[in-house]
């Protein structure tokens, strides 16, 4: 087991032998191990080589000069230059908050950014100010829509996070795939197959390869299949990819920038790295805070009290899991899989740190 404080500190060394500013690899820090503390550990630090990767390649800018480029009272466009998205997001999210202060809401649609890390660390920085957040991001190619043996949208997390009285917020955050390409890596490093239904290979067919993916494999879109629903998955997928691409200017479908660093850069990319969509409404824009919290405590004490079916001990709210698992790895610790903690240190050894 290794303390959040241990993990904090190793991580924001690595951050800022990178390069970062102090603050820069603070906030890239709190954002990357938010993902460890909650249970997401294929998007904590197990991604940390990843991004270090990034950065020797040149594709990461440790220092960016992260700016408004187009604003109106409710929106903005933010250019990332090309740095961090655990520090570009959160800016980004700021500035829709910002907005939603004036306006009732604010939207923000991000280029020329990298992988940001889980979408619900962002989506929640809104509850802090009776918000409503939302955060979405497009990432590499590794999903074929309905009937495609071509690789052309990413993952495509969703995060809504939305506050409530004397309950937990309710915060949803999910991929818009079967599951996340981060739950095959998992498995990877277990030398485990998936469950069926996750993924298919190069013809089309169903597989369990967890490493099918490099066999030109593809993921498969929320809900599998025509028969099960992978239309709607795809459709909400490419929903992601035009709020946070198309209509940033970053690069979008089969063109979005891969995270491996290994792999090659798209040819005739349309736009800048990656985009994000973020956005942030203000509760009293709608109804008075107070009386909509007392009502969203009322929604989530009645679906708690739903009939579980057999077998099940509970019906769980969104955000649930996360919470408890935070609360527990924040006094237990958190566990890295043996090929994680080596990672970790071939970093501790390549910047001169200690793990």
């Amino acid at each position: 087991m290794y303390s959040y404080d241990r993990l904090y500190r190793f991580t924001y060394a690595v951050f800022t032998s990178l390069g970062c500013s102090e603050e820069h690899a603070a906030i890239a820090t709190r954002g990357l191990i938010a993902a460890d503390i909650r249970g997401i550990d294929s998007h904590g630090v197990a991604r940390l080589s990843g991004y270090v990767r990034l950065w020797e390649a040149g594709r990461v800018n440790a220092n960016p000069a992260i700016r408004i480029v187009h604003e109106t009272p409710s929106t903005a466009v933010v250019d990332g230059d090309a740095g961090l998205g655990l520090v570009v997001a959160p800016f980004a999210m700021q500035v829709a908050i910002d907005k939603a202060k004036i306006a009732g809401t604010g939207w923000v649609s991000v280029r020329n950014s990298n992988h940001f890390g889980i979408a619900g660390h962002h989506a929640m920085m809104a509850l802090e100010q009776d918000m409503i957040g939302m955060a979405m991001t497009n990432a590499s190619a590794l999903v074929a829509p309905t009937f495609s043996v071509e690789r052309m949208l990413g993952t495509n997390p969703i995060a809504v996070a939305i506050p409530a009285g004397e309950q937990p917020p309710f915060v949803a955050d999910f991929a818009t795939t079967t599951a996340a390409n981060g739950k095959l890596e998992i498995l990877q490093r277990k030398q485990a197959d998936t469950p069926l239904g996750w993924v298919q290979d190069r013809q089309g067919h169903p597989s369990t390869d967890a490493n099918i993916l490099k066999k030109q494999g593809a993921l498969l879109p929320l809900g599998s299949d025509r028969d099960h629903g992978s239309h709607k998955g795809y459709a909400l997928g490419s929903i992601v990819d035009i709020f946070s691409a198309v209509l940033s200017g970053a690069s979008y479908g089969p063109w979005a920038p891969p995270f491996p660093a290994y792999v090659p850069m798209p040819e005739n990319m349309p736009g800048e790295g990656l985009g994000h969509f973020f956005g942030a409404m203000r509760v009293d824009a709608f109804r008075p805070a107070d009386e909509f919290k007392q009502h969203m405590d009322n929604w989530i004490a009645r679906f708690r009290l739903a009939r579980p079916a057999e077998g099940h001990e509970k019906v769980l709210i969104p955000g649930d899991p996360e919470r408890e698992m935070e609360i527990i790895r924040m006094k237990e610790g958190i566990p890295l899989v043996d090929s994680v903690a080596a990672d970790l240190e071939q970093l501790a050894t390549r910047f001169s740190l200690t793990l």
